[in-house]
C-alpha cells in the first residue's frame, strides 16, 4: 500500500520507497509512523503527522512512498 492509498485519520509505517534526498530531509524515512490528517477538497495535496509536525505532500510523492498500514490504527 502506498501513502496516497491511506485513507484519512488511519497511520502506517513507511517501509520502502523511491525517496529522493528532499524527503528524507524531511523526516520521511523507513521506519517512521505517519497519520493522514487531511486531504485537500480537490484532492492535492495531503497533509501527514510525523514525529511532532505535520507536513504537505503532493499526492505524487506519496504514491512514491510505500507503507504497512497499523493495525487499529
Amino acid at each position: 500500500m502506498t501513502l496516497k492509498e491511506l485513507p484519512v485519520g488511519k497511520s502506517g509505517l513507511i517501509t520502502a520507497g523511491i525517496l529522493r534526498c528532499r524527503l528524507l530531509d524531511m523526516g520521511l524515512i523507513p521506519n517512521t509512523r505517519v497519520t493522514v490528517q487531511k486531504i485537500a477538497p480537490m484532492g492535492d495535496p495531503m497533509e501527514i503527522r510525523l514525529r511532532s509536525y505535520e507536513l504537505t505532500l503532493r499526492m505524487d510523492d506519496a504514491a512514491q512512498i510505500e507503507i504497512l498500514p497499523e493495525v487499529g490504527a
